[in-house]
């Protein structure tokens, strides 16, 4: 009989093991793509991340045989039971064999420590929250992610289940080609005139020299807008400022639209370019010229995922997320990219589902969320 066990993970060997885990696992996958480690280093606790100033997590190892074969984290996201008065707690990065009883004492373990933590629900999968990673891949196997998407293997929804998790929500990934925008139905043309000649609207793109305050407005209409959507949780003031210090790097003005009426921003949409392909090169690994690659490649990459399409709530509904995008695709064609990802999409957000399917985009991947009773 295998020997298991269960551990906490303190120690800088443990916390080696739940990085190294990833890719023992996923070796041979051509679909796969390692996360940025210093990135993921962060967001699981193991390096400063503002999340955690008011949040906790613990994470765990099971051992198999004197062997690492799954991980989890365990996350008390007090944002969440604020807004939302109830004592949810998450679990995330979680990552294990196709083994029944290993996976049942990572959900386990996770579940007792949550439990002590006054928690009486549990949801996920959350790297650590909804404002980052999140969703267990249950469809669209065929092809890698895209740059900040999930990836897993097919078996991880039969592991979550066996553990009394039950689906709450399904994220959607759809994929357009940007001519489909540019050409787009007459009707949605009228739509785009009717918005302009109504408001006094100036749509621009971000400011080149002025990035690092225009990530910052990114990040502040995300928050604004988001407000009634499921499950947010808006970033704090700190988590906010390091999301913009990074995005600042990213962000490539061709790929956004500000929107603005009255000369104040009303809304923003952000195209990422996908990086996957150069991270799945560089190993993950930024330093010591994985950053440099990161950097100079992003001229050969043909592909961008959508993020954010983000309109104040007083203005939506007024279709000003298609004319951020129209303006967008020509810029974005100009420099080789044809396709687009546009994730996460709730299952529960009707509106922007039927503009994506109207358009002609396809459905490519679903991510799902989970939801346990304790």
């Amino acid at each position: 009989m295998p020997k298991y066990e269960i551990q906490i993970v303190t120690t800088r060997t443990q916390k080696r093991e739940f990085m190294d885990l990833i890719w023992r696992l996923y070796k041979g996958d051509p679909n796969w793509i390692p996360p940025l480690i210093g990135h993921q280093q962060e967001l699981v606790g193991f390096k400063k991340h503002p999340f955690y100033e008011r949040n906790k997590i613990r994470t765990f190892l099971v051992i198999r045989d004197g062997v690492t074969v799954g991980r989890i984290a365990a996350i008390v996201n007090y944002g969440h039971i604020e807004r939302y008065e109830e004592k949810r707690g998450f679990f995330g990065f979680f990552d294990c064999e196709d083994d029944s009883q290993a996976a049942k004492m990572l959900f386990d373990a996770a579940t007792e420590y949550l439990r002590s933590e006054g928690m009486a629900y549990v949801r996920g999968p959350c790297n650590p929250s909804l404002n980052y990673e999140l969703g267990c891949l249950v469809n669209g196997f065929d092809t890698p992610p895209t740059f900040m998407m999930t990836y897993n293997w097919p078996y991880y929804e039969k592991l979550i289940q066996e553990n009394s998790f039950e689906k709450t929500q399904d994220l959607y990934a759809f994929e357009g080609r940007l001519e489909n925008i540019k050409d787009i139905n007459p009707k949605f043309y009228f739509v785009i005139e009717e918005v302009k000649r109504r408001f006094n609207l100036n749509l621009r793109k971000a400011d080149k020299r002025n990035l690092g305050k225009e990530a910052a407005l990114f990040v502040d209409i995300y928050n604004k807008a988001l407000i009634s959507t499921w499950g947010f949780v808006p970033l704090s003031p700190a988590e906010a400022q390091h999301i913009a210090g990074s995005m600042k790097l990213l962000i490539e003005p061709d790929c956004t639209t500000i929107i603005e009426v009255d000369g104040k921003p009303v809304g923003v949409a952000l195209g990422l370019l996908d990086f996957n392909p150069i991270i799945k090169q560089i190993n993950g690994r930024l330093f010591p010229f994985g950053f440099l690659k990161l950097l100079f490649g992003r001229k050969s990459i043909k592909r961008i995922r959508l993020m954010s399409n983000n309109i104040l709530p007083e203005f939506q509904r007024w279709g000003l997320g298609l004319v951020a995008l129209h303006r967008m695709a020509p810029d974005v064609m100009g420099r080789g990219i044809h396709e687009c990802e546009f994730s996460w999409v709730l299952e529960s957000n009707q509106l922007s589902r039927g503009s994506l399917e109207r358009s002609g985009a396809r459905l490519i991947k679903t991510y799902r969320l989970y939801d346990r009773k304790l």
